[in-house]
């Protein structure tokens, strides 16, 4: 039975170490939100790195053997890889750059090198799972090599490949040492997806300035292959949400909201930790409401949930830091005895406490800088079971 192995960096189950043990917890992220319906139904597989260091051979085997009984596949990765290719090449080289930011961008030839090895270190671990007639979906910026590397062991594989975060303009691309072995890694999938005709347009700009290859109607023409290219815009499971905002559970939340909160109005913010989002500058305009309409204070809050990510990169703590300071800055500025203009928390929460967050909150602030597709925007109407709300979104949501 032909099943379809979904390949990504993380799986969508982290493992976290405590003095207890070993523990799994859902992993935060679009692409885990968006997918993870998927890899459960039938024999799907989920192939991808469990979120730590694991330190022996006995702790492995745990934690494949629990990992098995939902449909995953772990890649374990060593402290030096997690450092040059995860922390290094993966999100101080491609993802500033992606992303538009390209001064943060470091360009180091052993994070690239880290970066080459676990690509083959995850080709070896599909090749273990994937028979002749499976799909192969590989996903996201960290595996921009690995189609290229499953298509020379697997001529007649069947493999697709989409990119979860912006793809830029050539102009960027080409500053890369490594740009002609990234655009090549990517065609060696049989499909390329996008989440926008924009990403799309800039990737058949750079493999027609970069690599000379003639595209046309989204097909892409390689020495021996054609290779098709198109937007699917992602989406989530509206019904998990939907549900979920309707549950007791949720409904028991808000109760304890609103008796919190009175009744203060709530502007709701949701986000990963990451300067592509636009934190601090969505606390400043914060700032700038309650200054040109001091009307509002006392009456609005600004419920911010920042979910942890990357704290060990510099940009991250920086950015962490900034976060702290302007929330305490505000809080301090504008705080009553009854009110609190911003009510901050960096921690990820369950299904039914976001939910119940989503019903309350009357407007979503979803303004990131530079973003692949928001699916918080998405989470946020799918929550909405009374269909009142307001989104507000900004032009690279």
């Amino acid at each position: 039975m032909p099943r379809t192995l979904i390949v990504s960096n993380r799986l969508p189950t982290k493992v976290l170490r405590n003095d207890d043990g070993l523990t799994f917890q859902p992993s935060e992220g679009g692409l885990a939100t968006g997918l993870g319906s998927i890899y459960k139904q039938g024999d799907n597989l989920w192939i991808g790195w469990p979120g730590l260091f694991v330190q022996d051979t006995p702790e492995e085997e745990y934690i494949c053997n629990e990992l098995r009984d939902d449909n995953m596949a772990p890649v374990f990765l060593t402290e030096a890889e997690i450092r040059d290719f995860y922390e290094g090449f993966s999100n101080s080289t491609l993802w500033p750059t992606f992303h538009y930011f390209s001064e943060f961008a470091t360009y180091d030839q052993a994070h690239w090198d880290a970066y080459v090895q676990v690509n083959e270190k995850f080709c070896n671990a599909v090749l273990a799972h994937a028979g002749p007639e499976d799909t192969i979906w590989i996903h996201d910026y960290q595996l921009l090599l690995l189609p290229e590397m499953l298509r020379k062991a697997r001529p007649e594989a069947s493999i697709g490949f989409f990119l979860h975060i912006p793809f830029p303009s050539q102009e960027l691309i080409r500053v890369l040492p490594w740009r002609t072995e990234l655009l090549n890694g990517m065609l060696g999938a049989d499909l390329i997806g996008f989440h926008t005709f924009g990403y799309l347009r800039h990737f058949l700009s750079a493999v027609s300035h970069l690599l000379g290859l003639p595209a046309q109607n989204g097909q892409i023409e390689t020495a021996n292959r054609t290779v098709r290219v198109d937007a699917f815009p992602m989406g989530i499971d509206y019904e998990r949400y939907a549900q979920a905002a309707a549950s007791p559970e949720a409904k028991a939340h808000v109760a304890v909201y609103e008796e919190a909160l009175r009744d203060t109005r709530v502007i709701l913010s949701i986000d990963r930790l990451d300067y592509t989002k636009g934190i601090a500058q969505r606390l400043r305009a914060f700032d700038l409401l309650l200054q040109r309409y001091p009307e509002w204070r006392g009456q609005v809050s600004l419920i911010m949930l920042v979910v942890p990510s990357r704290d060990q990169v510099a940009q991250y703590a920086s950015l962490k830091e900034e976060i702290d300071e302007l929330v305490g800055r505000f809080n301090a500025q504008y705080r009553t005895i009854g009110w609190n203009p911003i009510l901050y928390f960096y921690r990820s929460l369950p299904l039914e406490e976001l939910a119940a967050l989503y019903s309350l909150a009357e407007v979503a602030l979803v303004t990131p800088m530079r973003d692949g597709m928001n699916l918080v925007a998405k989470e946020y109407v799918a929550s909405k079971v009374d269909k009142r709300g307001v989104l507000i979104l900004s032009e690279r949501a």
